[in-house]
C-alpha cells in the first residue's frame, strides 16, 4: 500500500490449496475507496506464462513510487513505477535470477533510506544483495549467499547488525531444511546457525523479532 498515491498493490499467485492457476500481472486498488482499477503485468511472455508473482513492496522515499515483484515461477524481479500523467504503473523487468543459479524468489526487503535491497530464493536457498539506483528503478547485484533449502522470511535487529533466515518455504520437497541462517549484515556472510528446530523435526513458517529488536527493513 502506498497512501501517497491512494493505492494498494495485490499479487495474484497461486491457489492456496494446490498451486493451481498461477498468475501474471497485479492488481491495482484505489485504497480510499476499495475501487477495482485493473492490472498491470508484471512479465513480457506470452500467455499462458504462470509466473507467479509472489510479493510487491514499495521502495522507501521513491518518487515517483516503485515497487519491485518477486516472480515465484519465473525466477525474475520486475518492478512497477507509478506514473502521475497515466495514473497507473509502468512495468518492467528488474533482474533474472538464473545468473546466479537461484529459483523461487520470493521474500524483498529495503534498507531505511532505499539505496539497497535484499532478496531469498528458496531452491537453493540464498540470499541476494542489491544496490538500488535510478530511484530505485535499476538493482545492481553486490553478492548472493548460501542459507539452506527454503530461505524464505528474513528478521533484522535494529542496529543493522544481523539478519536470521527462515529456511523452509511451506514444508516443499527440497525447500524445508528448517534451520535459521544467522547473517552478518557487514560482511554478508553466513555466521551461525539455529537448528533447534530442525534438530527436532520442525520447520518454521515465519519469523519476527520482538518490538524491541525488530526492523521492519520496508514491510
Amino acid at each position: 500500500m502506498h497512501e501517497g498515491i491512494d493505492r494498494i498493490l495485490v499479487t495474484s499467485t497461486v491457489r492456496a490449496t494446490d498451486f493451481g492457476d498461477p498468475g501474471s500481472s497485479l492488481g491495482i486498488i484505489e485504497a480510499s475507496t476499495g475501487k477495482n482499477l485493473g492490472t498491470v503485468s508484471v512479465t513480457d511472455k506470452p500467455e499462458p506464462n504462470s509466473i507467479a508473482p509472489v510479493e510487491v513492496v514499495f521502495v522507501p522515499h521513491s518518487d515517483p513510487p516503485v515497487a519491485w515483484v518477486t516472480n515465484m515461477n519465473d525466477a525474475s524481479l520486475w518492478t512497477v513505477t507509478w506514473n502521475p500523467e497515466s495514473g497507473t504503473f509502468d512495468s518492467a523487468p528488474g533482474y533474472d535470477f538464473s545468473q546466479v543459479q537461484a529459483a523461487v524468489p520470493l521474500e524483498i526487503y529495503f534498507n531505511a533510506d532505499g539505496s539497497e535491497m535484499h532478496v531469498t530464493t528458496a531452491n537453493p536457498g540464498k540470499m541476494h544483495f542489491f544496490e538500488l539506483s535510478d530511484g530505485g528503478r535499476k538493482a545492481t547485484h553486490v553478492k548472493t549467499i548460501d542459507t539452506a533449502g527454503g530461505a524464505h522470511h528474513v528478521a533484522y535487529t535494529q542496529d543493522g547488525k544481523y539478519a536470521f533466515v527462515q529456511n523452509s518455504f511451506i514444508n516443499l520437497p527440497g525447500m524445508r531444511d528448517g534451520s535459521i541462517s544467522v547473517v552478518d549484515l557487514a560482511s554478508k556472510e553466513v555466521i551461525s546457525s539455529w537448528d533447534t528446530l530442525k534438530n527436532n523435526g520442525f520447520n518454521p513458517n515465519s519469523i519476527v523479532l520482538l518490538g524491541e529488536w525488530n526492523d521492519p527493513m520496508g514491510h
